[in-house]
């Protein structure tokens, strides 16, 4: 093994920052799955609509997403630390305005500034791990208990607003991140350090224009698409998206300073990385919200029932997230990363046995997350690990910018297949005495086919339902068959093109024997 110079180790302040920079993150995942159990009791209130309860559950995504690489290059540019308490205090404030609002639209506003604030955490902290630990396993251990985090804030946010719904007002469900963003203000400027590239120019506003243009829009046009199939304004989004990256990438080749070194992608790790990050979120995503669905239609369970059923999942994925980087001490990351997407498809080839059990779902579920989690926590690694110091910010933005779309685009060309194959099995499947209307009504949705069944007597309600189920497995069942294929694929070219790369904090000529004592 290669030897590391005791002063690359990291000490008490850089763990105990760790620690802050870890609950920093999990808000980001927490103040998603908080809304879910909240959005009823909210909307009531508020009185908001189909319409703006869809803006107020999306716009805080639509900024984090669009925003992320313009927060990586500005924390290059003024400093990490200084963005990461600058975006904190926002988060904080925005989180008090979101609890007290008084109107749907004041709502939406605040969760817009939640999404620009919460767009400052992930490239700020990931970036600042990357400068504070040197040594290569402690990073990758560092980088594995953050990727953990997203997990556990997943897990903690339905239970935790669970209880509070229970006991006080909806507001306070947006209220539990304020303790934990004082803490990051009270520690940050002592155990987080300060760094800045001196040398990345002034922020390119085109650029930071360009690249919101090109991805609210495209994420916007995709998620529609995937909702209500090909309409006017999606399509038009889509196509107003691909325009703007298509100018973004030219302006970027042309800056002598740009928002985004796209040389980054000229380097292997980074582009393979990435690479295992997109197809995991693709082929994945769309899977993970199918089965969302069906613990509901198919399986009975209710929506706070159907979030408890993915905890054991969330559980294991955050175990193995840390392991991850404990094993790569070990062995060649490209073999786990590969492995692990292996595992990831014998969880997807269970799904597709699936009838109404909901028990092999949800054990499906904890093995495919135990498979996905090197890719997460690797993968981000070797990422960071390739890339230049002074690039950091921009490079720690991109592993969240692939997933977001490879999860946008798995949801509108997976999500497609499983609706058109629903929709094909129904048709014919449901006996002719069910009335027209209840049969449009599951023509739409396996959701509409259940409410819609409610509405009816019990024989002529399951004359529905069951087709609707059948139909819906089918759906689901093709999908999670072709996400396995592909990710397969995905778990090969990986293994192949990182082959070369050794152990943590082994030298490239020390790998083998690492393994083999």
């Amino acid at each position: 093994m290669t030897s590391v110079d005791v002063s690359e180790k990291a000490g008490t302040r850089e763990w105990v920052g760790l620690a802050v920079l870890v609950l920093t993150a999990m808000l980001i995942s927490f103040d998603f799955f908080v809304l879910l159990l909240a959005l009823p009791q909210l909307s009531a209130d508020l009185g908001a609509d189909g319409v703006q309860q869809l803006w107020i559950m999306d716009i805080y995504g639509f900024f984090v997403g669009g925003l992320l690489i313009t927060m990586g290059g500005l924390g290059d540019r003024i400093g990490r630390r200084k963005l990461l308490l600058i975006g904190g205090t926002g988060f904080a404030l925005a989180s008090v305005l979101t609890a007290y609002s008084t109107s749907p639209e004041m709502l939406i506003a605040a969760r817009a500034l939640l999404g620009i604030f919460g767009a400052t955490l992930v490239p700020s902290t990931l970036s600042l791990l990357s400068h504070m630990f040197k040594d290569p396993k402690e990073r990758g251990l560092a980088i594995g208990i953050w990727a953990g985090a997203f997990t556990v804030g997943a897990i903690l946010g339905p239970i935790t607003g669970g209880i509070l719904l229970e006991y006080f007002w909806w507001g306070s469900v947006f209220l539990i991140g304020v303790p934990i963003l004082a803490l990051l203000l009270i520690l940050g400027p002592s155990m987080l350090p300060e760094f800045r590239n001196p040398d990345a120019g002034r922020l390119d506003l085109v650029s930071v224009f360009q690249s919101l243009a090109a991805i609210l829009p495209f994420i916007y046009g995709v998620k529609e698409t995937a909702k209500y199939g090909l309409q006017p304004l999606p399509v038009l989004a889509l196509l107003l998206g691909i325009v703007f990256g298509v100018l973004f990438v030219r302006r970027q080749n042309r800056l002598t300073h740009p928002l985004l070194d796209l040389r980054l992608f000229s380097i292997s790790n980074v582009r393979v990385g990435l690479l295992g990050l997109f197809g995991y979120s693709l082929l994945t995503g769309a899977v993970l919200l199918l089965m969302s669905q069906w613990l509901q239609s198919v399986a009975g369970l209710s929506a706070f029932e159907a979030g408890l059923a993915l905890v054991p999942g969330m559980i294991t994925s955050t175990l193995a997230s840390m392991a991850a980087p404990i094993l790569a001490r070990r062995f060649r990351p490209a073999y786990l990363i590969g492995i692990g997407l292996l595992i990831t498809v014998v969880g997807l080839v269970v799904i597709t046995q699936a009838s109404s059990s909901a028990p092999l779902v949800i054990g499906a579920f904890a093995v495919w997350t135990i498979g996905g989690a090197p890719v997460e926590a690797l993968g981000i690694g070797l990422i960071l690990g390739a890339t230049p110091p002074e690039k950091a910010g921009s490079a720690s933005a991109l592993p969240q910018v692939f997933n977001e779309m490879g999860s946008a685009l798995g949801f509108a060309l997976l999500g497609t297949v499983a609706t058109v194959i629903y929709r094909v099995k129904l048709t014919g499947a449901v006996p002719a005495e069910v009335p027209p209307a209840a049969v449009a009504a599951a023509q739409e949705s396996v959701a509409g086919a259940k409410a819609a069944a409610q509405t009816l007597p019990e024989q002529l309600g399951e004359a529905l339902l069951g087709p609707a189920r059948l139909a819906y497995n089918s759906g689901m069942h093709v999908v999670a068959l072709i996400a396995a294929v592909l990710l397969a694929a995905v778990a090969v070219l990986i293994m192949v093109k990182l082959r070369h790369e050794p152990p943590l904090g082994a030298a490239e000529g020390e790998g083998a024997a690492t393994e083999a004592a």
